[in-house]
């Protein structure tokens, strides 16, 4: 029966290509208008989806409960993270609140602006959030800070500065010590502005600092950070919905002058710019690997086929192909995913390879000494079957996918799986096409000569035994690896670590709280939220649970008192209306002298106190910027002005923000504002808890001890920490699923088709053996599997299956004398194609694309060498056990 459907099926690609030859011209017509169809439907249509979410089914019940959440609060998804870090607090504070005044200005283009710490309720009540004992600290620095404030409030100047300065130091110097008033912390801070401003370099003064007394250094990232939230209007139509945002914002920053050179840095984040820039590393990181691939395959091909009409047929059928199999994906899938996308590199990589091996058998044939015509006759019938079989091996090893939770890999399976049928048609059909409208002469590839050695080496048949004992061993060596093969969980390292959104999320993950991992809980209502708060906070990996009773501050009573005293004292100077006095250039400069020859007393009478080393460092950084007697006039002016700029630059802001702290009141929960509601309080009154971990969860063990410790609270716990680990234990068990399925199905069809337990056996072999190494080699060299390479060993039976299956067949047909064909060549050039095909891959900048490519270089290297080296020395091997056993 067998013998039947294949003799009719070899008689049926015969009669085809006849049919190819016959109307050839018609046929690369068809196929080229065909092309130029499919070209214009994928550019109107092609999307990239960068949601790495979405590259498992939503069937999941973590990616359900995912869901969940995200439809009850969706401002937090899809949106930007604008991170602003000044040199200072102050320049943060401003930045921040011009930056956001600035965007609100333009919803259409920016929409939401969130800016929790920038808000009217924040502003007002912002020390209530703090410890009593920060309270006193703040409360005892600015009561001594009282009459600089107050001066300073009625006159802005440096000339208001300086003077009320001078007035402290005269009371110092009528004492017999500088204590009363301590002054050395404003002098100091003063020299830093002055130094930097002799060196041309930032420096602006802190009034928040001097204010609020000096910052814990633990907390200086934080005291010195500013973070805006927003959630733009995304063009999904566009390949890049948040580009013109993204660009929107830049610019903003440029014209509002935020920029390193004025002591702010301003960086952009979130799942939007995330995505973007995930996409544009993906794009040009296959844009590049799509060139260098096709130059690599081209340049191969020359070395392999020797003919340029054949590279030429080749290359053309290739290209034809890829934009059929492009057309179908865009066709059924409507988008390409950050893994389905590297299809058109594992398409010329393994179609190449039916045109290397068609190609060199009709050269084989041609030199046999038949014609065009029955050379592409007898190279469809005797080749056309094992074509037909490998690209149902490697059909199997891509679809093994669809029956997995892997959208990602099922979706690229889906594509290369078919592409693969693709492959053998126009290889069958475009390339004899090509060949016969191909204005050559036949008779040059008669002269073509190739080298008279073998590719397979010859010490395969001599130490054959050999061969085979040291596989054995090698195996057996690569099965202790398996144990130690790790899996990398964590989709943050598939990203470029070098662009902006990658490094400033890595940058905010040092900190717990406003690191991605963690856990969300949507409760029923309040009371239960702050039930199971109650519960999660005694578990041991538990650092803190968020909740929005967490927005109603502890001790209110006395925090209100302790404002309501500093009010008492400073209060007053705010309630007059800040008058604005002009000042000379004269008035700036002896105002300026007054105060150097102020601090040259200071420092000279009181040498060895704070105060006085302070003076003494200040006058002499004052005296070297402006040197007086020997500066030009409009030189001096300018540097005033700068300096009083950088003096006095944050004072309004701080200014109003100790003017609005004093006005802070009772805050409970039903007096907080929407805003904060809404982003704890869904719609339908669930109430969300964030639960922050202790340990660092970028370590697997350390996630799969905090999540399994949430769930016995709450079992429908969810939020990265959730994603990521079951992501990863989907992706294992998909990985798992797909080898076993493409590993039985293809060793069936292979069983079916060889009729020989044994030639199944043959063919198996050496890839369970390349398999075996490839893993070993990711143990040996660190290189673990992930969310995108995890697709190299079922891939590796679909494709290295086809060298062993070109060798058993021609082996059949030859014997030994198969190692002295076309065949072991088209092997070695098909796993070249393919070896620099996927190598191309690896130089991409988008590391899980990079180490896809890397991972299956190796392994089809692995499989070539265990083709040619170990598959014909157990081949000898087995042919000399059963004359023996005969």
């Amino acid at each position: 029966m067998l013998n039947r459907i294949t003799k009719a099926y070899l008689n049926g690609l015969n009669l085809w290509t006849g049919v190819i030859t016959r109307y050839a011209m018609w046929v690369v017509i068809i196929s080229v208008f065909l092309s130029l169809c499919a070209v214009i439907y994928v550019f109107q249509n092609v999307r990239i989806n960068t949601d790495t979410g979405d590259m498992l089914s939503s069937d999941l019940e973590f990616r359900r409960h995912s869901a969940e959440i995200s439809k009850a609060f969706p401002q937090f998804s899809d949106n930007l993270v604008i991170v602003i870090d000044g040199k200072t607090a102050d320049v943060a504070d401003d930045a921040a609140r011009e930056l956001a005044d600035y965007l609100s200005a333009h919803p259409k283009l920016f929409g939401r602006v969130i800016d929790t710490a920038g808000s009217k309720f924040f502003r007002r009540n912002g020390l209530l959030y703090l410890d009593l004992d920060e309270i006193y600290q703040i409360s005892d620095s600015l009561a001594d800070a009282q009459p600089l404030l107050s001066a300073l409030w009625h006159d802005r100047s440096i000339v208001g500065f300086l003077s009320i300065l001078s007035l402290a130091i005269d009371e110092s110097l009528k004492k017999e010590k500088a204590q009363p008033i301590e002054i050395s912390n404003v002098l100091e801070a003063m020299n830093k502005v002055a130094r930097a401003q002799v060196h041309g370099e930032w420096g602006d003064l802190s009034w928040r600092e001097l204010m609020m007394g000096p910052v814990n250094p633990d907390d200086e990232i934080d005291y010195r950070r500013r973070i805006l939230l927003i959630q733009p209007p995304l063009n999904f139509s566009s390949l890049s919905p948040a580009y013109t945002a993204m660009k929107g914002i830049r610019n903003a920053v440029h014209h509002l002058g935020l920029t390193h050179i004025n002591g702010v840095r301003v960086r952009l984040t979130g799942s939007a710019a995330l995505s973007h820039e995930e996409l544009e590393s993906v794009k040009e990181g296959m844009g590049i690997a799509g060139i260098v691939s096709l130059i690599l395959v081209i340049g191969l091909l020359g070395l392999g086929l020797r003919s340029k009409w054949l590279v030429f047929a080749t290359i053309m059928t290739l290209l034809i192909g890829l934009i059929w199999t492009a057309g179908f994906a865009i066709l059924v899938l409507g988008t390409l995913n950050l893994i389905s996308v590297a299809f058109a590199v594992l398409f010329i990589g393994l179609s190449v390879d039916f045109g290397i091996h068609y190609g060199l058998r009709y050269q084989e044939e041609v030199k046999a000494g038949f014609n065009h015509k029955e050379a592409l006759s007898k190279t469809a019938k005797n080749l056309g079957g094992t074509l037909t079989l490998c690209a149902f091996s490697a059909a199997i090893s891509f679809f093994s996918f669809l029956l997995t939770d892997y959208r990602g890999l099922a979706e690229l399976g889906l594509i290369a799986g078919t592409g693969m049928f693709v492959a053998l048609f126009s290889n069958i059909t475009v390339l004899p096409a090509i060949l016969t409208i191909l204005p050559f002469d036949r008779n040059i590839i008669k002269k073509v000569e190739f080298s008279s050695s073998s590719i397979v080496p010859s010490f395969t048949r001599q130490y054959s035994r050999i061969i085979c004992i040291i596989g054995l061993v090698i195996g057996v060596a690569s099965t202790m690896a398996l144990p130690n093969a790790e899996f990398d969980f964590d989709p943050m390292n598939l990203r470029d670590p070098s662009k902006e959104s990658v490094a400033t999320i890595l940058d905010l993950m040092k900190d717990n709280q406003s690191s991605p991992y963690s856990v969300t809980i949507l409760a029923k209502d309040l009371i239960e939220a702050q039930q199971l708060a109650v519960k999660l906070e005694k578990l041991d990996l538990v650092d803190s649970v968020k909740t929005i009773a967490d927005y109603v501050p502890v001790d209110q009573q006395e925090k209100l008192q302790i404002i309501s005293n500093i009010g008492l004292f400073l209060g007053p100077s705010f309630v007059q209306t800040s008058a604005i006095k002009t000042y000379t250039q004269v008035d700036r400069e002896i105002s300026i002298k007054n105060f150097i020859n102020k601090l040259k007393v200071l420092s000279s009478q009181f040498e060895t106190s704070l105060d006085g080393q302070a003076a003494g460092k200040l006058h002499k950084s004052i005296y070297d910027l402006f040197k007086v007697q020997n500066s030009d006039y409009d030189a001096v002016g300018a540097k005033i002005v700068e300096f009083e700029t950088r003096l006095l630059r944050a004072l309004p802001g701080q200014l109003d923000a100790i003017n609005q702290a004093l006005k802070a009141e009772l805050i409970t929960l039903d007096n907080l504002p929407r805003e904060i509601r809404e982003s704890q309080i869904s719609l339908d009154g669930r109430v969300k808890l964030e639960v922050y971990p202790k340990e660092d969860l970028r370590n697997r063990k350390s996630l799969a001890r905090f999540v399994a410790a949430i769930r016995t609270i709450s079992v429908r716990a969810s939020g990265s920490s959730v994603v990521i680990l079951e992501a990863g234990n989907t992706v294992v068990k998909a990985f798992w699923q797909a080898g076993a399925i493409s590993l039985i199905i293809i060793f069936m069809l292979l069983l079916f088709v060889l009729r020989q337990f044994l030639n199944a056996i043959l063919v198996f072999i050496p890839l369970a053996l390349a398999a075996l190494l490839t893993v070993a080699i990711s143990v040996l060299f660190g290189l673990p599997f992930n969310f995108a390479n995890v697709i190299v060993l079922p891939l590796l039976f679909g494709i290295g299956v086809a060298g062993g299956i070109h060798l058993v067949m021609r082996e059949k047909e030859k014997g030994y004398e198969a190692f002295k064909t076309s065949t072991p060549r088209a092997i070695l050039f098909s796993a070249l194609t393919t070896i620099g095909s996927f190598g191309s891959i690896a130089i991409s900048a988008h590391p899980g694309t990079s180490s896809m490519g890397i991972l299956l270089t190796i392994s089809i290297i692995l499989s070539l060498c265990c083709t040619l080296i170990f598959l014909p020395a157990l081949m000898v091997v087995v042919e000399k056990t059963f004359e023996v056993d005969q």
